[in-house]
């Protein structure tokens, strides 16, 4: 199991922050030998991935362009209430900005078949 986080400064987006999370969850693992762990390989990887996400921006949240972080496998999400919103102190329209909420989502990420 890996653990990451990731915001959206600007415009308000989970699923920004939400794959920013899940790059920084994974992006320092590397599993070389899966083909000998796991019976079929990369092709039978199943991950279990819970994102911690404010309740104010889950309807936002494209599942689907998350799941492309992970290079292999098959990603399976648990969604639930949590990460943060702190202010960003500013809101910047061409940025796309609503208000100056900053997004934040937590991911935990469990490689297994």
């Amino acid at each position: 199991e890996t653990t990451g986080f990731g915001n959206d400064s600007h415009g308000q987006s989970a699923t920004k922050a939400a794959v920013r999370a899940c790059r920084n969850a994974i992006e320092f693992n590397s599993i070389p030998s899966m083909d000998a762990l796991v019976p079929g390989g990369y092709d039978n990887l199943k991950l279990s991935v819970i994102l911690a996400v404010p309740p104010k921006y889950k309807d936002g949240l494209n599942l689907k362009e998350v799941a492309k972080v992970f290079p292999y496998g098959e990603a399976e999400f648990i969604i639930q209430d949590g990460g943060m919103i702190a202010p960003s102190g500013i809101a910047i329209d061409r940025l796309g900005d609503k208000n100056d909420d900053m997004v934040i989502v937590c991911a935990s990420v469990t490689v297994g078949y």
